[in-house]
């Protein structure tokens, strides 16, 4: 049985952990190993939006730990992964390099919507009870320590993903001269995040009906009961009644309790207000506290991508849901994006061999034509500008910054003139591979967006085959397809200097 050791490293906001994993197609994911080391990264970023030379010297004689500790479990293949704490720095880039110099370890910075989307492959590890729970009304409440991330699914699908700036860390800083002066912590608490919950209840859950709620946080299971639980399930009266035995105690007392430092023990408190608050808005009748974490995810992602791990869940879906709500929430006209998105897949799938894009950059393609035309939400006549800022600035679950902005500059150059390596890369700091992504996908985008330019789904059918170094595109309709072909001119030059291929548009009239 071929068995692949792997580590996942998570630089929190307040803890540095490392857990080691054996990983098998017979046997799934076996944790081997947890290391944890108390480090409150984000104690610096938060305030000051860089991390001290002390601190940094700290953090990489850790991450050397990790390494020889990773050599002795003959550790096969890893990722280093950062969040908030890192996500909230002035100039991220040098940090990552001084990181990477003193250790051999490249750090991924991962964006807050990625880092939630490994926290809920984190819990689908857990295949049988979370394929089970999703399927009423559930809600995914992750407490980090710079914010709190709540998902909403229905019927095995996601709904909606949104994240808050309340996190543990983030409150206790906040408001800590405030503790000191007052008996009610916990009210004062509840009054900082009130708005953040009643736009995030207006907004998003209207009528929904929230069953269960899924926990996520660091040490909650420690937190909360310090027996092991049975499945996993807390009733709503038991997290209540010990909530009442923590939110009333000291910092001190609280670590004296759990056996940890005062400083980490301060943050129990924000975290169980938050928790109550969000359980107390949907009122749900089953809390599920899995006690995974973001490590757990990584490695479920890593196994996942490199087919070790099998899953009945179809967690790429999740992504184009996510797309597909953000575009409903800007109007956009739901028969031509469908007959946008199936022409422009067409054409991804007949010319392979000529792109050489693979599965993930098709997913990114199909996005962006779900959000091509969000911007006519705000303005009719600066279309691209409007949908390139709803894009870069709406968190869209599995992407990384990197990718939103590359299908956000898709959106915009299907309408604007295309912009050279040089001013795209000033503007959005991206590399030549990815400028050379974003065009590839404008001309098949432009292509396809121009086929249904009447809006009218004229193309009942496509086929693109290559013959003699030429695209032959051949087109099923019978209507009268004037205006498409007509229009096509310039968006087969574009085409063509893109892939050095001419497209031939062939129609085949249907009877």
């Amino acid at each position: 049985m071929a068995i692949t050791t792997f580590a996942a490293i998570d630089l929190g906001s307040y803890e540095v952990s490392m857990k080691v994993f054996e990983i098998s197609k017979k046997a799934g994911l076996r944790e081997v190993d947890y290391i944890r080391y108390r480090m409150d990264l984000g104690k610096d970023t938060y305030s000051q939006r860089h991390l001290g030379g002390e601190r940094l010297q700290e953090l990489c004689k850790v991450l050397e730990g990790f390494r020889e500790i990773m050599e002795g479990y003959r550790v096969q293949d890893y990722r280093v992964c950062a969040t908030s704490a890192f996500r909230e720095l002035e100039n991220p880039s040098i940090t990552l390099e001084q990181i990477y110099r003193r250790t051999g370890m490249k750090v991924e910075i991962l964006s807050s919507s990625e880092q939630h989307f490994l926290g809920y492959k984190s819990i689908a590890a857990i295949e049988t009870g979370f394929k089970k729970m999703i399927q009423k009304g559930t809600a995914i409440v992750d407490v980090g320590g710079g914010s709190t991330q709540i998902s909403l699914f229905d019927k095995d699908t996601l709904v909606t993903t949104q994240n808050l700036r309340i996190g543990s860390l983030r409150i206790r800083e906040r408001l800590r001269n405030l503790m000191k002066e007052t008996t009610h912590y916990d009210q004062l608490i509840a009054e900082y995040i009130r708005n953040e919950l009643i736009v995030f209840e207006r907004l998003y859950l209207k009528d929904r009906n929230i069953k269960n709620v899924i926990l996520l946080g660091d040490f909650l299971q420690d937190i909360i009961f310090r027996e092991k639980l049975t499945d996993w399930i807390i009733t709503k009266e038991e997290f209540n009644e010990r909530y009442e035995q923590l939110v009333y105690k000291t910092a001190d007392s609280l670590a004296l309790e759990m056996d940890i430092p005062s400083e980490y023990a301060s943050l129990v408190v924000p975290m169980m207000v938050i928790y109550k608050n969000i359980i107390d808005l949907f009122g749900a009748e089953a809390i599920w506290a899995p006690g995974v974490s973001l490590a757990d995810g990584i490695a479920y992602d890593y196994g996942e991508k490199h087919k070790i791990l099998k899953t009945n869940h179809n967690f790429e879906n999740d992504i184009l849901v996510a797309a597909r709500n953000i575009g409903k929430r800007f109007s956009s006209g739901k028969n031509h994006i469908q007959g946008t998105t199936n022409l422009a897949l067409m054409i991804f799938d007949g010319m392979k061999k000529i792109h050489g894009m693979g599965a993930r950059e098709r997913l990114l393609l199909q996005i962006a034509v779900l959000l091509h035309d969000c911007g006519k939400y705000i303005s009719m006549t600066n279309v691209a500008e409007c949908s390139y800022n709803i894009i870069r600035y709406t968190e869209i679950i599995g992407l990384s910054q990197q990718e939103q902005k590359i299908i956000a500059n898709v959106v915009r150059y299907n309408r604007e003139d295309f912009a050279d390596f040089e001013e795209v890369s000033r503007q959005e700091g991206l590399d030549k591979e990815s400028y050379l992504l974003i065009a590839k996908m404008v001309a098949i985008l432009r292509l396809a967006n121009a086929m249904d330019r009447s809006h009218y789904q004229k193309v009942e059918a496509l086929r693109a085959v290559i013959r003699d170094d030429e695209l032959h595109v051949i087109v099923d309709s019978s209507k009268d397809v004037s205006l498409e072909l007509g229009l096509l001119k310039d968006k087969l030059a574009f085409f063509e200097t893109i892939f050095g291929i001419r497209p031939v548009i062939k129609r085949k009239r249907k009877r």
